[in-house]
């Protein structure tokens, strides 16, 4: 495609119509241009598929953050369109992106207030009401309260209507082997949206369920690497603010809240250890969108907290698989890096180290603790404890007879740029996230992760609170590894051709 062509608004929506209806696999008529692109749910690779394909259009590479600083397809289209004129005097888009305070974004609504007796019962609860049932976290605590509780699970679902909504539980809970038909009464979808008001269920519906509902699990969230904060306010924040109303309403209920150890990416932390009830007042040098909407989230429930709420705080790291069957997510971004790195024949050889938990040990750490009295007002870091290096994962792929060599960053960059042309490579999708440049150091989001700047994550009060409970986290040995590497390859995701 020449770099001089030019195209129109309408064209450039045409194509992106017809690009986005071939991801979300619908007609192109089903495509409305006129609505928020966040609303058709795309996940990280989805969204960096279109922004490739745009560039090999356009013939520059539009910025993942002006993809969604224009939030509708007939928006983008024009703001496109504008770029696509002024190729001839630069070949990149650039966007100057609004400074962003995220210390003035963490103000809880002033009418959000503890109602009703303070007295709960965290040890027992009868009724409980869960978000991010769907995903994969989600779908480990669910398995996990309904064995170790009795306990009816209200859990809050995007459908239309009731039995899509229970249909989307089951079949969440079966793709990962942990579900049992025997719980089905238990489980109770609500249909709602976490990034509308009363969590998109109406007033009338909300102010019911909490007067019914004994506790709330809050591990919900939009999770996209390509996103901006402004795009995931709405889920991640609103959304987060929407569960604490809930939790205040009527009565209190404790709230347990899923965070993430993200909250301590600024580089004030850098080398630092951060113990889980130190404070995390600094943002500046956090750039991940989704990093941020858990800053300002996590901020929003500590404020509840000191209104009177009970609240409970857990932040895992990356989450690996089940430590027993190996069964995992394989489009999370751990296992499409391994499989794309494999696809190139190189790793990075970077200083990076995998703390990475298994969702079992995730999920259980997070039922147990969340019904100990003394968990209220307690913070809890679910990463490994013996973190491995990156270095010694390969070393392990090697063994199983994958070619792989470890060659310096700089180098892997430009293969990744000049050799990583087909989309069957999960690193082609991935690409506007693994090389756009922020911030005035021009670094990009992977260099964020070095062990130079990061903090050193203290999981000594977590450990110490779980012990007398026979939970405990797999060590990143080979029998881990061969759990997990035979299962995707069992899978299909993984080749030795």
């Amino acid at each position: 495609m020449s770099l001089t062509t030019t195209y129109s608004a309408e064209q450039i929506q045409e194509f992106m119509v017809s690009k986005l209806a071939e991801v979300l696999e619908v007609t192109p008529a089903e495509i409305d241009v006129n609505e928020h692109l966040e609303n058709y749910g795309l996940d990280s690779a989805q969204a960096m598929t279109i922004i490739s394909q745009l560039e090999n259009l356009l013939g520059f590479k539009p910025s993942p953050v002006l993809l969604w600083h224009y939030p509708t397809i007939a928006k983008l289209s024009q703001r496109l369109s504008e770029e696509n004129q002024d190729t001839s005097t630069t070949k990149d888009s650039k966007t100057t992106t609004p400074i962003l305070d995220l210390g003035a974004e963490a103000v809880l609504d002033s009418n959000i207030i503890p109602e009703g007796n303070n007295k709960v019962d965290v040890t027992n609860p009868k009724n409980i009401f869960l978000t991010g049932g769907t995903g994969y976290l989600g779908a480990f605590i669910i398995k996990e309260l309904l064995v170790e509780t009795q306990a009816t699970i209200y859990c809050l679902v995007r459908a239309t209507d009731v039995a899509e909504a229970k249909s989307k539980l089951e079949k969440n809970l079966q793709q990962y082997a942990i579900w049992d038909e025997k719980y089905s009464q238990r489980l109770i979808p609500i249909v709602g949206d976490l990034a509308q008001p009363f969590l998109g269920m109406g007033e009338a519906q909300f102010i019911e369920l909490s007067a019914n509902i004994d506790t709330i699990y809050h591990s919900a969230a939009l999770l996209n690497y390509v996103y901006p904060y402004s795009a995931l306010k709405t889920a991640n924040v609103l959304g987060t603010q929407e569960v604490i109303r809930l939790a205040c309403k009527t009565k209190v209920k404790p709230l347990h809240y899923v965070s993430s150890v993200a909250v301590f990416e600024s580089n004030a932390y850098a080398g630092q250890v951060v113990k889980e009830n130190d404070s995390f007042d600094h943002w500046q040098g956090i750039f991940l969108g989704y990093s941020q909407t858990k800053w300002v989230s996590e901020k929003l429930v500590k404020i509840a907290g000191e209104r009177g709420l009970p609240i409970t705080i857990y932040r895992p790291p990356l989450i690996a698989g089940d430590s027993k069957t190996g069964i995992c997510n394989t489009h999370d971004f751990i296992n499409l890096m391994i499989k794309g790195c494999l696809q190139m024949g190189s790793f990075p050889d970077v200083d990076y180290m995998l703390d990475m938990s298994p969702v079992d040990y995730v999920s259980q750490a997070v039922v147990y603790l969340s019904r100990q009295e003394k968990s209220i007002t307690q913070a809890f870091h679910l990463q490994h404890p013996q973190p491995a290096s990156l270095k010694s994962l390969v070393e392990w792929i090697r063994t199983f007879g994958f070619k792989l060599e470890m060659i310096p960053y700089e180098q892997w960059q430009d293969q990744l740029i000049n050799n990583v042309t087909d989309q069957e490579n999960p690193l082609y999708t991935l690409k506007p996230f693994l090389l756009e440049r922020w911030s005035e150091e021009q670094i990009t989001i992977p260099d964020l992760y070095l062990q130079t700047r990061r903090p050193i994550i203290s999981c000594e009060a977590t450990l110490e609170a779980l012990t007398g409970s026979s939970i405990v986290c797999p060590e990143i040995d080979s029998q881990l590894l061969m759990t997990y590497t035979s299962y995707l390859m069992q899978a299909g995701f993984l080749s030795l051709v």
